[in-house]
């Protein structure tokens, strides 16, 4: 048995490592990937679906905001008619008790 090791072991693996070819690995891709890198710099802004696709997205918020803008009015106009008619019942109780003369 040796009582001494050796300064430098090269592994397998380095080996393997030091003779292997070009090796590539498929690209994973997420949901709603095309498949195309984002445009950086100067190209970013000639980048047409990126442009296209941000247009479309204010669009539909746009639209969602004002249909949530028209549900508050016609919820505001209930209100309004509501307090009228509470309105109408006060000065009706207030003729009964004797407040007002006319």
């Amino acid at each position: 048995m040796p009582l001494t090791r050796p300064i430098l072991r090269i592994t397998t693996t380095s080996a393997s490592v030091l003779s292997r070819s070009f090796c590539a690995t498929p690209l994973t891709m997420a949901a709603g990937d095309t498949g195309a890198p984002k445009a950086r710099g100067f190209l970013a802004e000639k980048d047409q679906f990126a442009r296209r696709e941000a247009a479309q997205e204010g669009l539909y918020i746009r639209k969602a905001e004002l249909e949530k803008i028209e549900r508050l009015r016609a919820k505001l106009k209930e209100q309004r008619k509501h307090m009228d008619e509470l309105d109408k019942h006060l000065e009706e109780f207030a003729k009964s008790q004797g407040g007002e003369q006319n």
